[in-house]
């Protein structure tokens, strides 16, 4: 009788587990992410706001969190993302029920399909701006001026030099990287019919890409050439990690996914 009253008891107060992977390129912002929805769902006992989580040591290893939603219980994985540890991530697919990869949206660099050409209200503005005084070597030039090198071999429009604001030495800061790495992680096996979210980070920066060019100039050639395969249930949104913008319309489409997903990949019940 008693073991009854217990299993009954456990089935009433159980909830559905999910574990979520946290992947992405080592300082797409994947930790801070992670203390974003701590403490977006984890409030401190006192009811006082959580303080920004602000700069974060890099993962090494693995940083693991069991948030309680009404329904259920996620429980995230946030694994490191350096060279080294990329090769543990697929010991975690198999058990995983989402995958959420964070793209560093201020580090693509000079890719011809995901510009970093200001708006065209922007440039309109700042072209209203007075004249002034013609500068020195080595400074940027004015919008009818060429940058010619000492040795007279390269020209560089306007445009381009506005192509190259902030871009990282390589010219395509880690997009190539990145798109390797999540191609991996779709060439396996283990993640078919696993709902995948695509964060485009950082927008909160100045430098930052929009969300819609990193979805059309990067994500959707990934999930749509030979290494996506078949039609994902997967989802492209901006966030900023480290302001908590967009942090819980990342969680809630999660929240969703996997349960729609339940009978592909069942819960574990806790």
């Amino acid at each position: 009788m008693y073991h009854l009253a217990k299993s009954l008891y456990m089935y009433a107060t159980s909830k559905e587990e999910y574990s979520v992977l946290l992947l992405g390129l080592d300082n797409a912002g994947k930790t801070t992410l992670l203390s974003q929805i701590k403490a977006l769902y984890q409030p401190r006992p006192d009811g006082t706001p959580a303080p920004n989580p602000g700069k974060t040591v890099p993962t090494v290893g693995q940083n693991v969190s069991t948030i309680s939603l009404p329904d259920m219980y996620l429980k995230i994985w946030d694994v490191g993302g350096q060279i080294s540890m990329r090769n543990l991530w697929q010991s975690y697919y198999s058990s995983c029920h989402a995958i959420i990869f964070v793209v560093d949206s201020t580090d693509v660099g000079q890719n011809p399909d995901i510009t970093r050409l200001p708006s065209l209200s922007t440039r309109a503005s700042s072209s209203r701006k007075p004249s002034t005084p013609r500068p020195g070597p080595g400074a940027a030039k004015s919008s009818a001026e060429r940058e010619v090198d000492v040795d007279g071999d390269s020209v560089n429009t306007f445009a381009e030099q506005l192509a190259g604001i902030n871009a990282p030495d390589n010219d395509f800061g880690r997009l190539d990287e990145c798109r390797q790495v999540l191609e991996s992680v779709l060439r396996n096996a283990d993640v078919a019919g696993v709902p995948i979210l695509v964060l485009a980070n950082k927008q909160d920066r100045e430098d930052s890409v929009e969300v819609v060019r990193i979805k059309e100039g990067f994500v959707r050639k990934v999930f749509e050439g030979e290494t996506g395969g078949v039609v994902r249930d997967s989802r492209v949104l901006p966030i900023s990690a480290l302001m908590g913008s967009g942090v819980r319309e990342a969680v809630e489409w999660v929240q969703s996914r996997v349960k729609w997903n339940k009978e592909g990949r069942p819960p574990v019940m806790r």
